[in-house]
């Protein structure tokens, strides 16, 4: 009966993930149009504010501007995430994460406080690579830490903002972080994306869970054992 029941559970969840082909067509096509439209207008926008920063960090760090780095997108498919440089190079003894926040410079930390460093990824959102709306790209040596409930993240494009950045952001566990992009892949919808966006302005503004205590944004992720 316990089996019979886990598996009856399993089915209804199942059924609760299963969409209409059209209207998933017809969602994928708005949040496109959204994607496209928004991120070409903030682009034109903001771009005095782009050169601003561009010509900011080649005075203080020298080049390069953008930090590039390899994440993973839908499906696992790799892209180069582009972001405004917000850290000095190393120095020997440095390469590890647990450096990064002796590596952030004054204006590094201004651009992340403010989130602007995020800006460029608006590039990525025109590519395709990303939507605005989704789980946020992490790193590349998480992809086999995840659990396969975990791993369901990448079900959908990454985001430039995304649900757990509404619940807590930085300052939420990756156990929690993770549940938030599961219960999103599972209740997009156009409104859904339109009510993160708005609520971004708000969170940004008040600049809430920028990061965790001690960390520059977050402390690594490794998978949890069994008797964790």
């Amino acid at each position: 009966m316990p089996k019979l029941a886990e598996r009856w559970s399993t089915f209804l969840e199942q059924c609760k993930r299963t969409k209409n082909p059209n209207k998933q067509a017809l969602d994928a096509a708005l949040k496109r149009l959204l994607d496209v439209s928004a991120s070409a207008a903030g682009l034109a926008a903001l771009a005095p504010i782009l050169g601003g920063v561009a010509v900011g960090l080649r005075t203080t760090m020298g080049t390069p501007i953008l930090f590039r780095q390899q994440r993973p997108g839908k499906d696992d498919k790799p892209f180069e995430l582009l972001k405004f440089r917000t850290m000095r190079d190393p120095k020997p003894g440095e390469e590890g994460p647990e450096h990064d926040g002796a590596r952030i410079t004054r204006l590094g930390a201004f651009l992340r406080a403010t989130s602007i460093d995020e800006l460029p990824t608006l590039l990525n959102v025109l590519r395709g690579d990303m939507s605005l709306v989704g789980p946020r790209p992490l790193l590349m040596r998480y992809l086999d830490r995840y659990t396969p409930e975990q791993r369901r993240r990448h079900e959908v494009k990454p985001g430039v903002t995304g649900w757990a950045q509404m619940n807590g952001r930085n300052a939420l566990s990756w156990e929690e972080k993770f549940a938030h992009d599961v219960w999103y892949v599972d209740h997009q919808s156009t409104l859904l994306d339109l009510q993160i966006l708005l609520a971004t302005v708000g969170k940004v503004l008040k600049r809430d869970g920028i990061s965790q205590d001690n960390h520059a944004t977050m402390p690594e992720f490794f998978a949890r054992t069994p008797d964790e």
